[in-house]
C-alpha cells in the first residue's frame, strides 16, 4: 500500500472514531465563508496566547477574519488528519508537526510555504533553527513553518534536592533519576516524579520512546522485524511503568503533558521528564508556584546518551484551502520575529514560544528570562538525531515517533496497551506481547514491499 492510501485509510478509521461534538474552544468543525480564515489549533498555552493576540492581526488586516477551532492534542491529530487526508477543506491553516509535514508534502496535501516566505519581506526563513527547518521540509522547501520547537529534558525542584542533600549530575542516568524519585517521594504530599501515562502516540509514547532508545531498544530491526518484545524494550518499559507506579503522580494512567505541567507548577511533584516547552508554564509567575526553583538537566541516559526528542508544532496550509494568500498572512504573522517579541513585551518573556528562531535567543530580555532553560533547550535540539535514534540501526527515522504513515494508528494502539499497564490492568509483558502483534502487521507490509 502506498503512503497516500495508508494515510487515507488511517484518516477514514479516525473519522469513524471521533465526533464533532468533542470540539473545544472557539469555532466549530466547519469552514468559514468569504475571507474568513479557519485555523485548527492545539489548545496548549502558547497557542491560547496567539488567540488572545489575534485581534492585532485582524486590526492590521481588516479584510480578514479569523475563526479558531481549538482542540486537545489527541483530538487535533485525529480531526486534522481526517480533514487533510480526505480533502475535507474545513481548515485554511492547520497545526501539525514534523511527523506529518514531510509525509503530507510528499502526498501533495500541503502548500509550499518557502514560495510564500521568499516573497514576504523580513520573514527570514533562514532564521529558523536548522534542525527544525530540515524536519519541516520536503525536497528543499518548507511545507510548514514552526510556531515553536522543542526537545525534552528533565525538570527538577532545586530546593527539594538541596533539602534532601541530593545533587543532580550534569548528565543524569535513568537509574539515578529513579533513585532520586524514591528518596523524594512522599505519598499524599509529593510524588517523586511525573511521567505521562495517558494513551496517545503523542502522549505516553513521546517520553517512553526516548526511554526505549536510551535503553538500546527499537521498534523494528533493519529488516522490519518487530522488536517490541526484545530484552531492551521489555527492560525499558518495565523501568518506566515501575517508576511511575511506585513514585509517580496520582492518576498516572490519565496524565498527559498538561496534567504533569500542573503537578510541577503547583508544587506537587519533585521531577518531571518532558518537553522543553514546559518552561512557559513553570516560569510564569501568574500561574506557577515554583518560579525560579526549577533546574533543567539533559534527557537521562542508559545505554545511550543524548536522548532528547525533536518536535515542532508548526503551521501548514492544506492544498484544499480556498484562501491560501490570506492564510499565509496569518501564518507569517504567528511565526514572525515580531510576534515573538510582541508576546514577550505584552505577556511576559517566559511565555515566548521557544525553539523556533535563532534570533529569539539574541533578544536581551529573553536571554535574561531564559538563562536557566534557554541554553539546555538549544543544546538538546542540536543533539537530537532523528536519523540515528537508538543504539542499533533502524529502517525508520524519528526519535519519539516513527516517520511512517502507519504510526498514528500503530502508536495509538501500542500506547493504549502501555497505559493499561500503567493503570495496573495488565502486565508490561502482556502489553508488549499485544504491541508486538500490532507491529508485526506493519513490519510485514514493508517486508513485502522490499
Amino acid at each position: 500500500m502506498k503512503p497516500r492510501s495508508k494515510l487515507v485509510a488511517t484518516a477514514l478509521a479516525m473519522i469513524t472514531a471521533i465526533t464533532v461534538a468533542g470540539c473545544a474552544g472557539a469555532g466549530s468543525f466547519t469552514g468559514g465563508g468569504g475571507d474568513t480564515v479557519t485555523v485548527a489549533i492545539i489548545s496548549n498555552s502558547q497557542m491560547q496566547d496567539a488567540i488572545k493576540l489575534s485581534d492585532e492581526f485582524e486590526r492590521d488586516n481588516p479584510g480578514i477574519k479569523l475563526k479558531f477551532v481549538s482542540l486537545s492534542e489527541n483530538e487535533a491529530r485525529a480531526k486534522i488528519t481526517a480533514s487533510v487526508a480526505t480533502g475535507g477543506g474545513e481548515f485554511d491553516v492547520v497545526m501539525i508537526s514534523n511527523y506529518e509535514t514531510p509525509q503530507w508534502a510528499e502526498n501533495g496535501w500541503l502548500t509550499n510555504l518557502s514560495d510564500y516566505a521568499k516573497q514576504t519581506p523580513g520573514y527570514d526563513e533562514d532564521d529558523f533553527i536548522p534542525s527544525l527547518k530540515k524536519s519541516l521540509s520536503y525536497e528543499g522547501s518548507m511545507y510548514s513553518v514552526p510556531f515553536y520547537g522543542e526537545s525534552s529534558f528533565l525538570m527538577y525542584r532545586k530546593d527539594l534536592f538541596e533539602q534532601a542533600g541530593l545533587t543532580m549530575p550534569a548528565e543524569p542516568t535513568w537509574e539515578e533519576v529513579a533513585g532520586y524519585a524514591a528518596k523524594l517521594n512522599d505519598p499524599g504530599n509529593l510524588s517523586g516524579i511525573c511521567l505521562r501515562g495517558k494513551p496517545g502516540w503523542g502522549e505516553v509514547l513521546a517520553p517512553l520512546d526516548t526511554v526505549i532508545n536510551a535503553f538500546g531498544g527499537r521498534w523494528f530491526d533493519e529488516n522490519w522485524n518487530a522488536q517490541l518484545t526484545s530484552p531492551e524494550v521489555v527492560r525499558a518499559v518495565n523501568f518506566y511503568v515501575d517508576t511511575v507506579r511506585d513514585y509517580g503522580q496520582p492518576g498516572a494512567a490519565t496524565s498527559g503533558f498538561s496534567e504533569c505541567a500542573t503537578q510541577l507548577s503547583q508544587g506537587n511533584t519533585a521531577m518531571w521528564y518532558d518537553s522543553t516547552a514546559a518552561v512557559s508554564v513553570l516560569e510564569d509567575p501568574s500561574s506557577s508556584k515554583v518560579v525560579g526553583k526549577i533546574g533543567y538537566a539533559p534527557a537521562p541516559s542508559a545505554a545511550k546518551s543524548d536522548n532528547g526528542w525533536l518536535y515542532s508544532w508548526s503551521l501548514g496550509i492544506p492544498k484544499t484551502s480556498e484562501r491560501p494568500d490570506e492564510a499565509w498572512k496569518f501564518v507569517a504573522w504567528m511565526t514572525s520575529k515580531e510576534y515573538l517579541r510582541n508576546v514577550g513585551e505584552q505577556l511576559g518573556w517566559e511565555r515566548v514560544p521557544p525553539g523556533s528562531r535563532l534570533s529569539t535567543y539574541e533578544i536581551p530580555e529573553y536571554k535574561e528570562a531564559a538563562a536557566a532553560y534557554g541554553p539546555p533547550t538549544l543544546s538538546a535540539m542540536e543533539k537530537a538525531d532523528p536519523e540515528r535514534p537508538t543504539v542499533q540501526p533502524v529502517p525508520y527515522t524519528g526519535v519519539q515517533f516513527l516517520t511512517i504513515p502507519e504510526f498514528q494508528d500503530l502508536g495509538t494502539r501500542v500506547s493504549q496497551q502501555i497505559s493499561a499497564a500503567v493503570a495496573g490492568r495488565i502486565s508490561v509483558e502482556d502489553a508488549l506481547e499485544q504491541a508486538q502483534q500490532y507491529a508485526e502487521v506493519v513490519g510485514k507490509t514493508y517486508q513485502e514491499a522490499q
